[in-house]
C-alpha cells in the first residue's frame, strides 16, 4: 500500500518535467517565429522606404540629342567607339566612380559630343573598373546603353548622380531608374543591365589597361600621344588645343 502514492509521486515529477520542457521549446519556437516575422517586415520597410537620390531625380530627356550608333570593337580594346572611319582619333579611359574622371566630364563633355556629332573624330570610350563592383555594374550598363543609342546622354548622367565609392548609388535599380529618366525603357535594356549582359567586355577592358600603360583615370589619348593637362584642373581650352594641334 505504501508504494502506490510514491508511484503516483513519481509520475507527476515526469509529468512536470515533460511540462517544463515542453513550454520550453514552444517558447523558443515562437521566439524565432516572431524574430523572422519582424525581419522580414523591416526588410520589406527598408525596401520601399529607400527613396530614389535627388540627383536622380532631377535627370530627363529633355536634353537628349539624336541617338548615336556606337560599335564595340574588339581591335580598339572593346571600347565604345563612334565615327570608326575618322583619321582623328582620340582614346578616353574612365571609371564612373573615379572624382576626377567627373571633373574631366564636367569641363569637356559638350565639346566631344560635338566631336563625335560633327563626325569632327573617332572618339573611343574605355570604361574600365578598378575602383570596385559598383563600376563594373555602372559600365555594364553604360554598354547597355549602346544598343539604344544613347551612351553619350548615359555616360553624362552617370556622372551626375556619382557618390563615394561603392556606396549604393550604381545599384541595378538606380541604374535603370536612369536609364528610364532618359527614355530608355526597352525590356532588352532592363535584362541587359540586370544580367550583366557585358560583363565579360568591362572585364576585357579592365584587363587592356596594362597593354595601353594605362595606371589611372582619366587618360586621354590623341592620335597616340598622351595629353597632359597643365595644372590640376581639367582646362577646356588646353584640351581642345590639342585636339586641333592633332587635326594638322
Amino acid at each position: 500500500m505504501p508504494k502506490e502514492p510514491r508511484a503516483r509521486d513519481n509520475r507527476a515529477k515526469k509529468n512536470s518535467g515533460d511540462t517544463v520542457t515542453r513550454n520550453i521549446v514552444i517558447g523558443m519556437v515562437a521566439l524565432v517565429v516572431i524574430s523572422g516575422l519582424i525581419f522580414t517586415v523591416l526588410d520589406k520597410r527598408t525596401s520601399t522606404e529607400v527613396t530614389l537620390p535627388k540627383a536622380i531625380e532631377k535627370i530627363d530627356a529633355a536634353n537628349n540629342g539624336a541617338p548615336l550608333k556606337a560599335a564595340v570593337l574588339p581591335e580598339n580594346d572593346y571600347g565604345i567607339v563612334f565615327n570608326a572611319d575618322n583619321g582623328l582619333q582620340i582614346n578616353i579611359w574612365e571609371d564612373f566612380q573615379c572624382p576626377f574622371c567627373k571633373y574631366f566630364e564636367t569641363a569637356m563633355s559638350g565639346y566631344i559630343e560635338d566631336l563625335v556629332r560633327n563626325n569632327e573624330a573617332k572618339v573611343v570610350y574605355h570604361m574600365t573598373s578598378f575602383l570596385g563592383q559598383e563600376s563594373k555594374r555602372a559600365a555594364n550598363a553604360a554598354y547597355c546603353a549602346v544598343d539604344e543609342g544613347r551612351f553619350i546622354e548615359y555616360h553624362r548622367a552617370i556622372y551626375g548622380v556619382q557618390g563615394t565609392e561603392n556606396s549604393g548609388i550604381f545599384s541595378n535599380k538606380n541604374l535603370l531608374e536612369i536609364g528610364k529618366r532618359l527614355g530608355i525603357t526597352s525590356p532588352a535594356f532592363e535584362s541587359c543591365v540586370n544580367d550583366n549582359k557585358n560583363g565579360d567586355t568591362v572585364e576585357k577592358v579592365y584587363a587592356s589597361m596594362a597593354k595601353n600603360k594605362v595606371e589611372g583615370t582619366p587618360t586621354v589619348f590623341i592620335n597616340g600621344k598622351l595629353w597632359s593637362r597643365s595644372g590640376s584642373e581639367f582646362v577646356l581650352d588646353e584640351f581642345k588645343a590639342a585636339v586641333e594641334a592633332a587635326k594638322k
